[in-house]
C-alpha cells in the first residue's frame, strides 16, 4: 500500500483535477435537467475523486517537491496546475447547487483564490523568464486554456457565493465580474496561439491530445460566467447597468464553444479512425469529458439568462453524450488503478 501510494505521487498528472472538474460539471448539469438521482450519484464520487486527489497531491508536495517544481514550470506540464483551481470551484459550484452547502463552498472559494495566485504567477513568471524555450508548437496546447477555465470558475463560484453573503456582497460580485472578463482576455490571448499552431504548423496526429477539447471547455465555461452574472444582475448596480453588453459577449463565447465542438470530433476521427491511434486510458481524457458536460451545464444557464427557452433542447441531447465521455474515460480510469494496485 505505501508503495502504491508514493509510486501514484510521484507520477501524478498535473492536470488530474480535470476528473473533479468533468464530474462537478456533469452532476451540476444532470441537477439542472431533473436527473436527481444521476447527479446525487456523481457528487458522492466527487467527493472521494477530490479528497483522494489532494491526498496524493499533499504527499507529493511534501516528499516529491522537486517533481511539483518542475512540472508547475514546464510549459507542457505547468498548465494542468491550473485544474486544481478549476476543480476547487466546480466543487465548490457543485456543493450549493445539487446540496445546497453553502457553508463548505466559501471556504473552497478562499482556497481556489490561493492556489490561482500561487500557481498563475508562478508559471507564467517561469515560462517568461527561461533560457531555453521550446518551440510553439512543442510548447503550446490545449492545456493552457485551462488558466482561464481556472479563472472563470472563480468568477461562477464567487457569484453563487454572494446570493448568501450578509456583508461584501457588492465587493465580491464586483470582484466575480472582474474575473469574468480577466478569464476572457486569458481566452483571447491563448486561443489565437493554439488556432495558429492549428492552421500554419504541422499537426501530428500524436500531438492532438484530449486537452485541445479545452478549446471549447473553456468558451463554454465563460458562458456559464457570464450566465451566472447575468441572472444575478440585480443585486449590483453596475452590473445591471451592463447586462446588455454581458448578454451579447456571453452569447459571442457560446457561439464560438458551439462552433468548435464539430471541427474536435472531425479532428478526433482523424486521430483514431483515419491513423488508427490506439484508444487507452490517459488521464488528459478527462480534458475531453469536462467540455462536453461544461457545454451542456452552460448552454442550459444561458437559456434561462437570455430567455431563450428554445435552447435547452441542445443540453437535452448533449447531456447523455458527456455522460457516455465520462463513463466510458470512468471505466478506463477504475481498469488503470487496479492495474498499478495490484502490480504493488
Amino acid at each position: 500500500m505505501v508503495y502504491f501510494i508514493k509510486q501514484t505521487a510521484v507520477h501524478l498528472f498535473p492536470g488530474y483535477f480535470a476528473l473533479v472538474m468533468a464530474t462537478g460539471a456533469l452532476s451540476t448539469g444532470t441537477f439542472l435537467l431533473g436527473m436527481m438521482f444521476i447527479s446525487k450519484i456523481l457528487l458522492f464520487i466527487n467527493v472521494i475523486a477530490y479528497l483522494s486527489l489532494w491526498f496524493f497531491t499533499l504527499v507529493r508536495l511534501f516528499f516529491f517537491f522537486p517533481n511539483i517544481l518542475a512540472d508547475l514550470t514546464s510549459h507542457t506540464l505547468g498548465p494542468g496546475f491550473f485544474t486544481l483551481v478549476a476543480g476547487t470551484c466546480v466543487f465548490g459550484s457543485q456543493l450549493i447547487i445539487v446540496s445546497n452547502n453553502y457553508s463548505v463552498s466559501i471556504y473552497l472559494w478562499a482556497l481556489a483564490i490561493f492556489l490561482w495566485v500561487i500557481i498563475m504567477y508562478t508559471f507564467f513568471a517561469a515560462v517568461t523568464v527561461r533560457k531555453n524555450k521550446p518551440t510553439m508548437s512543442e510548447g503550446i496546447n490545449g492545456a493552457w486554456l485551462i488558466a482561464a477555465v481556472a479563472t472563470q470558475s472563480i468568477s461562477i463560484l464567487g457569484t453563487l457565493i454572494s446570493s448568501k453573503v450578509d456583508a461584501g456582497q457588492g465587493v465580491i460580485l464586483f470582484f466575480s465580474l472582474c474575473m469574468y472578463f480577466l478569464g476572457c482576455m486569458l481566452y483571447l490571448n491563448i486561443i489565437t496561439l493554439i488556432f495558429y499552431r492549428f492552421t500554419f504548423l504541422r499537426l501530428k496526429y500524436s500531438a492532438l491530445t484530449p486537452p485541445y477539447w479545452i478549446n471549447m471547455g473553456a468558451v463554454a465555461i465563460t458562458t456559464l460566467a457570464g450566465s451566472t452574472l447575468i441572472l444575478h444582475s440585480k443585486s449590483l448596480s453596475i452590473l445591471a447597468e451592463i447586462t446588455p453588453f454581458l448578454k451579447g459577449f456571453t452569447l459571442f463565447f457560446w457561439v464560438t464553444g458551439t462552433w468548435w465542438i464539430p471541427l474536435l470530433f472531425i479532428l478526433m476521427i482523424w486521430r483514431h479512425l483515419y491513423h488508427r491511434y490506439p484508444l487507452s486510458y490517459d488521464p488528459q481524457f478527462w480534458g475531453m469529458a469536462f467540455p462536453l458536460a461544461m457545454y451542456s451545464t452552460s448552454t442550459y444557464q444561458l437559456s434561462q439568462a437570455l430567455e431563450t427557452p428554445f435552447l435547452v433542447i441542445i443540453p437535452k441531447i448533449m447531456v447523455y453524450i458527456a455522460m457516455a465521455a465520462w463513463i466510458s474515460v470512468f471505466i478506463g480510469l477504475m481498469r488503470h488503478l487496479y492495474a498499478n494496485f495490484s502490480k504493488s
